[in-house]
């Protein structure tokens, strides 16, 4: 399973947000590309416990169903996201977000294995597998949206 600690997986990430522009178009949702990487450098930034997210009491923070999310089920269109991460869309700025994005990347990337990591809004308690895991594939789902 790919997963952000695996360096294949990290070049194959950065090789996709390299072919991403400011004029890539979404396949579905609101979100232009400025936007979209405003989210995701957000979300690495809530990961490295950088942006503090307020929890939510939902089934999905509880076995089987945290499992599945996590590693198997596709991430829908459109769920719902933390407040937290969405809150700069609109002052989302193109040259800004790109250069971050890298950099946010390998500094999550580089989170040591003995870390404590942060508890995900609504998924709780999660393992650095999980973390590596869920940070991939959500970044993957974003790039896809955008045909990267």
């Amino acid at each position: 399973m790919a997963s952000l600690f695996d360096d294949a997986a990290q070049r194959l990430l950065l090789e996709r947000f390299r072919r991403l522009t400011e004029n890539s178009k979404p396949r579905w949702g609101k979100m232009n590309a400025a936007q979209m990487l405003a989210h995701l450098n957000d979300s690495l930034r809530m990961a490295a416990g950088e942006l503090a997210t307020k929890s939510k009491r939902l089934p999905i923070r509880f076995f089987p169903l945290k499992q599945l999310i996590i590693y198997l089920l596709p991430f829908p269109k459109g769920a719902p996201t933390a407040p937290e991460l969405i809150a700069r869309l609109d002052r989302a700025q193109w040259d800004e977000e790109i250069e971050a994005f890298p950099q946010t990347l390998d500094r999550v990337a580089r989170v040591p294995e003995t870390a404590t990591w942060t508890v995900h809004p609504a998924f709780g308690l999660i393992s650095r597998r999980g973390w590596g895991v869920l940070v991939y594939r959500h970044i993957s789902h974003h790039f896809s949206q955008f045909g990267v």
